[in-house]
């Protein structure tokens, strides 16, 4: 058997986080981004991979209304707070707030210029700010409800403002003479969307009183209704330059049906149906309807009914947008068929929010998808390429708890879920639907895992404390309705709900993981057991088989892993490292490794030989439900509470090809150092040991520059080749050799030389300088202090040799000088006696006792004169400097 490499870390390369909770957002101009309410936050997002592009933190308070600027330069923000705010989406800073509102802002549009900003807000009142200088320019009044819809008049020589309110009312405002010009009454319900037609004299508004009304802007009259039979949330007109325009008239055309004189308007609308149809202004006949809905409906009453809240045409060819109740945004492109028939195609998905993740599976021979349970009807599989929800696999009618996925024998992928309403389904991934519906739990299934061989089988375990095999033979894709699923096999298993299920690799065993704090092997197909494993302190969440050896692997709530031998139930290794209920654990590497994930967040790697956690990944802020563990590639997925999904990939021979790189790299630079020093090179030298960050390289460096007679221009000449950050470093170096005081003389020569090159302006902007001068300040002043006391010791013995005539004093020197020096003796030792006095007081009294008696009087005059003349030459030097 080859030797097994064994895995040293993982990294972390996609994530899909939440970014839409529902409310308000904006498109940019060319449906590159959006822009997500999340909260009290607003995300910008790439819209084709669903990535964060940028976080801009609020004020605490949700937002309540977003928009942009028509050149995507600037975003407009408001919250409960009714602070108007304006951001650079270059920068993320805030440039201007105000407040204006009694109430929250609940719409708010920016015109086409983008010099003004209207407002809605709940106080039923009517803003117009100037963008530029904060300051309101319209304020109007009159509706008598909260205005939920604002809109400009697209073309900028009308300036005119359309509003929709609560009251079932739309009033047209003139931004020239400041006035109402009309109000428009014939909704019985909320106006929900406003929409003027592409020749701009038709107004369309919808509300939930489930008809569409047409206006005319010319005298502002009533033209026409379209009843819709469904409360609308938004209405959109179709461009006439748009594919969807001409998908429109190829079908009509085609169809045989006449056109009309009069300009037709083409327009589209969603609502609590979930389901997209569009209209013919001319005819009001609904030209296009979805045959099914891509939004979960319940069926259990109108509480659990969920569509669309909203919808926006995308610029040129992008096709619609619409927004669902679940934080869901569905991309969709129309296509016409060689019959005349169309389809509304879905080309993207982006899940805004996941809520609790409690179960993820790779899906596919290549495992190029993943199939997420979180807390919600359905399961959701995500193309790992872009990260976008690929299809929605909708039939629970309660919360799914568990799913496991195969590639069956014949090429089928398949997977198996288990949900709140007590039943289990099994699911081909290819034609996108339920094939099989297993009944016969009296409780939630809260775990199922197919056969690893033969995937003829697959077993549930539920909160009923029993254990199904179910058998999956004999089921044909082509049967219009899900077939019944029959149980081969029922035992009851545990005490308590049961947590994790897991087949042996040989599909010969079943291992349960149960809450009453045991795990049980079993033997299949008939469910006879073979061994209990005891040892655990709280209930078991994860069970699995090694793949090579006969020994199973358990995680438990008492936050440690055991590893069993299935022959007689002993525990073989027990792993402690979590803080907090252990929810996963995984073999990895033939068994040789495993990954765990727990309630602290945490994700960690394990050796089992060395009962070692070589590694610990933190990349969730919450507790982590779900891991995946990809069979081909290994690759890691974690999903939990914080509603984040982080894809893993083994980094380890990345990590030490990355390693050896550099190892030879700095082989290299080393040679090419020694090289440049050899060649008297010193800038190039300065700068190749800067790279390698060798601080005692480079203090050798500069000590030979010293030494050099042109040391000031070659250090000079060094220095300003530097940059800021290696200045940063620089001074970092210098503070660490100043604290030696054999170092100390090269560090201030240094440090002398960058204060003569660098200006105090970009002293000052270096990143942590009030630090390094911190750390300088104290090791110089004592440095300047020893020098200064060596300096007068040097002048006793000039003054010394001098007095005994063995050197003749300076020529500098006359007789007045030697004179006052003598005269100033006695004052200025008897100071310095004082000092050394105060310095050394015991010593003193020592000497003082022990040679009083026999005290000549010239050895103090001696010491004073030590003191005097060494202070009188230090002084005089420094005066005459």
């Amino acid at each position: 058997m080859a030797s097994v490499t064994l895995k040293k870390n993982y990294r972390s390369v996609q994530s899909l986080q939440q970014f839409y909770s529902g409310g308000p957002y904006a498109v940019s101009s060319d449906g590159s981004f959006l822009a997500c309410a999340c909260d009290d936050t607003i995300k910008i997002v790439d819209s084709s991979n669903a990535s964060i592009k940028s976080t801009i933190q609020g004020d605490s308070e949700p937002v309540t209304a977003l928009a942009l600027s028509p050149n995507d330069k600037f975003l407009f923000s408001s919250s409960h707070s009714r602070q108007i705010r304006v951001w650079d989406l270059s920068t993320l800073k805030c440039l201007r707030s105000w407040k204006g509102h009694e109430g929250p802002v609940m719409a708010m549009a920016c015109d086409a210029s983008g010099g003004l900003l209207a407002t809605a807000g709940a106080d039923r009142k009517v803003l117009v700010w100037d963008v530029d200088g904060g300051f309101c320019t319209h304020y109007f009044k009159g509706h008598k409800g909260v205005v939920t819809c604002i809109m400009f008049h697209p073309d900028m020589n009308k300036l005119l403002l359309f509003t929709g309110s609560d009251d079932a009312s739309v009033r047209v405002w003139d931004l020239t003479s400041k006035k109402c010009n009309a109000t428009l009454e014939k909704h019985l319900s909320t106006v929900t969307s406003i929409s003027v037609s592409d020749d701009g004299w038709t107004l369309l508004t919808a509300g939930r009183d489930k008809i569409v009304y047409f206006w005319n802007l010319h005298d502002y009259g009533f033209k026409s209704s379209i009843p819709i039979y469904e409360a609308v949330e938004a209405v959109c007109v179709i461009s006439p330059t748009s594919p969807f325009t001409s998908c429109l008239a190829s079908c009509i055309k085609q169809c045989g049906k006449k056109k009309s004189d009069s300009p037709v308007i083409y327009f589209v609308t969603v609502g609590e149906r979930g389901v997209v149809r569009i209209w013919d202004s001319n005819s009001s006949m609904c030209l296009f309807e979805q045959k099914s809905s891509d939004v979960t409906v319940g069926s259990d009453g109108e509480d659990l009914k969920r569509g669309f809240t909203s919808a926006v045409m995308l610029p040129s060819d992008q096709g619609l947008l619409c927004v669902t109740a679940d934080q869901q945004f569905l991309f969709y492109s129309l296509t016409e068929y060689p019959e005349g028939s169309l389809e509304l195609i879905l080309s993207k998905r982006l899940v805004g929010y996941n809520e609790e993740i409690v179960d993820m599976k790779f899906l596919g021979e290549e495992e190029q998808f993943l199939a997420v349970a979180t807390s919600v009807e359905q399961v959701r599989v995500y193309d790992l390429a872009s990260l976008s929800c690929s299809y929605v696999l909708a039939g629970h009618t309660d919360i799914i708890l568990c799913l496991d996925t195969c590639v069956s024998t014949s090429g089928r992928t398949l997977i198996v879920t288990g949900s709140k309403d007590n039943s289990v389904r099994l699911w081909d991934s290819d034609s996108q639907r339920c094939i099989g519906v297993g009944i016969g739990h009296m409780g939630a299934v809260g775990a199922v895992a197919f056969s690893k061989r033969g995937q003829n089988f697959f077993v549930s375990g539920s909160s009923d404390r029993t254990l199904k095999v179910w058998s999956v033979d004999g089921l044909s894709d082509d049967v219009g309705e899900a077939s019944s699923l029959k149980a081969k096999a029922v035992v009851a298993a545990h005490d308590k709900d049961i947590n994790s299920l897991a087949v042996a690799p040989n599909d010969r065993l079943v291992c349960s993981g149960s809450q009453d704090r045991t795990a049980s092997v079993w033997r299949l197909p008939d469910l006879v057991s073979v061994i209990v494993l005891k040892g655990h302190k709280r209930g078991i969440w994860s069970v699995e088989f090694s793949p090579v050896d006969q020994c199973v692997i358990t995680a438990s709530g008492d936050k440690t892993i055991k590893i069993w031998a299935i022959s007689d139930g002993s525990c073989l290794k027990t792993f402690e490292g979590h803080t907090s209920s252990v929810f996963r654990a995984s073999f990895l590497t033939r068994g040789t490794q495993f990954i765990s994930c727990g309630a602290d967040g945490l994700v960690k790697l394990w050796t089992v030989n060395t009962n070692e956690c070589i590694a610990t990944f933190d990349q969730h802020e919450d507790k982590v439900w779900a891991l995946a563990v990809g069979k081909k590639t290994e690759m890691l997925a974690t999903g939990g509470s914080d509603a984040v999904i982080n894809l893993w990939h083994d980094s380890t021979a990345a990590e030490k090809e990355e390693a050896f790189r550099k190892e030879e790299e700095g082989v290299l630079k080393g040679q090419e150092l020694e090289n440049a020093i050899s060649d008297a090179e010193y800038s190039k030298a300065i700068q190749i040991a800067f790279e390698l960050r060798r601080p005692h390289k480079l203090f050798e460096l500069f000590a030979q520059l010293c030494r050099k007679r042109d040391a000031e221009y070659q250090v000079e000449k060094a220095l300003r080749a530097l940059g800021n950050e290696e200045f940063r470093q620089l001074l970092e170096y210098v503070r660490e050799w100043n604290t030696k005081p054999k170092l100390c003389h090269v560090a201030h020569f240094v440090l002398f030389r960058i204060f003569s090159i660098l200006p105090p302006t970009d002293i000052v902007e270096i990143r942590g300088i009030g630090e390094v001068l911190e750390g300088l300040i104290p090791y110089s002043q004592r440095h300047f202090s020893r020098i200064d006391r060596l300096e007068r010791s040097t002048f006793l013995l000039d003054y010394t040799l001098t007095g005994m005539s063995v050197i003749d004093p300076q020529d500098n020197y006359s007789a007045e000088d030697a004179k006052q020096l003598k005269e100033q003796l006695p004052e200025t030792a008897a100071k310095d006696h004082q000092e050394q006095e105060i310095e050394d007081p015991k010593e003193n009294v020592k000497s003082s006792k022990k040679r009083k008696p026999h005290k000549s009087k010239d050895v103090p005059h001696k010491k004073k004169v030590k003191g005097a003349v060494a202070y009188v030459n230090a002084s005089a030097i420094s005066s005459q400097a």
